[in-house]
């Protein structure tokens, strides 16, 4: 795997390096000691799948409050996104910037996000499949988010988006998000 930085303290890209012949390849997703030697955190407590099926289809930006903020792996197992991470951390160089970038199921490329950001994602083909590793036990009553169309963090969606649940359209801005839910930064 190469990883790569993403301009957001703690958020990296990850590529995955193939090894193949004639019969295709196989490449390494994820590696315990790999992230840990990386100060990325090696815990899996929960893996989950996403699919939706229109391309336009957009879904974000969503987080666990704290205390029980996520780290997340998200890759593309079928189709292609627009993959998104905002850095929530009040006292984070990059607090209130977002990253983005296409995940597709041939490249394989990965997202990884730290505790104290929000993710969201775009499908830019039909018939997509998201998967996400978890560090962190889901817990219902902490689901929160952000506004998808926040003019503060300004996310530059490819498409017009088509498909929103009623919850994404109805998330509060960044400016309005109760202290409480989020984790300060702390500089290691």
């Amino acid at each position: 795997m190469e990883f790569h930085d993403t301009g957001l303290l703690g958020c990296r890209r990850i590529e995955l390096t193939k090894l193949g012949d004639a019969r295709g390849y196989f490449a390494r997703t994820f590696c315990r000691e790999t992230f840990l030697a990386r100060g990325l955190n090696p815990e899996i407590n929960q893996s989950s799948i996403s699919f939706s099926a229109k391309r336009g289809t957009l879904r974000g930006l969503h987080f666990q409050a704290a205390p029980v903020m996520e780290d997340k792996l998200v890759r593309c197992l079928q189709g292609t996104i627009f993959d998104v991470m905002v850095d929530l951390r009040p006292g984070s160089p990059s607090y209130g910037r977002w990253y983005g970038t296409e995940l597709d199921a041939q490249a394989g490329t990965q997202l990884y996000a730290p505790q104290g950001f929000a993710h969201g994602f775009q499908a830019l083909t039909e018939n997509v499949v998201v998967a996400y590793n978890i560090g962190q036990t889901y817990v219902a009553e902490k689901t929160a988010g952000v506004r998808w169309d926040d003019p503060g963090i300004g996310v530059n969606w490819p498409l017009v988006p088509s498909d929103l649940s009623p919850r994404d359209q109805n998330l509060p801005l960044l400016a309005d998000l109760d202290p409480a839910q989020l984790i300060r930064f702390e500089d290691p």
